[in-house]
C-alpha cells in the first residue's frame, strides 16, 4: 500500500491559516481517493474532505467553506489548505488513501499517515 507522511502542521491563532501536505510514495499513488481526517482529545477520528483522481471534492460541514483539498500527482502529494481556523479545528489531522471512491468512512481507508498536530489558540 501507499506509505503516506503529514506535515505542516503547528500553532496558530484563531483566524490564522495553515497548509498540511500529505506526502505519498509509488507509482499508484493517483489510483488512490485521498482523504484528511482529524482526531481531538477524546474524541473519535472524523471525516474532514476527500479528493478523488477526478478532482472532485467532499467537505465536512463544519470545514466548508474554510478548507481546501488538493492534490498533485506529479509530486504525489495531497495538500490541505485551512483558512479562518477556530479553536475547535484543533486536533491531530491524518491523511489517509483508499481504493473506494465516494466514501467518509475510516473502514474505508487502508493506508493512513503518523498525523501532524494542528493547534488553534484563541
Amino acid at each position: 500500500q501507499v506509505q503516506l507522511v503529514e506535515s505542516g502542521g503547528g500553532l496558530v491563532q484563531a483566524g490564522g491559516s495553515l497548509r498540511l501536505s500529505c506526502a505519498g510514495s509509488g507509482r499508484t499513488f493517483s489510483l488512490y481517493a485521498m482523504g484528511w481526517f482529524r482526531q481531538a482529545p477524546g474524541k473519535e477520528r472524523e471525516f474532514v474532505a476527500t479528493i478523488e483522481w477526478s478532482a472532485s471534492t467532499d467537505y465536512a460541514d463544519s470545514v466548508k467553506g474554510r478548507f481546501t483539498i488538493s492534490r498533485d500527482n506529479a509530486k504525489n502529494t495531497v495538500y490541505l489548505q485551512m483558512n479562518s481556523l477556530k479553536p475547535e479545528d484543533t486536533a491531530v489531522y491524518y491523511c489517509a488513501a483508499s481504493r473506494r471512491f465516494g466514501s467518509r468512512e475510516r473502514a474505508d481507508f487502508s493506508s493512513w499517515g503518523q498525523g501532524t498536530q494542528v493547534t488553534v489558540s484563541s
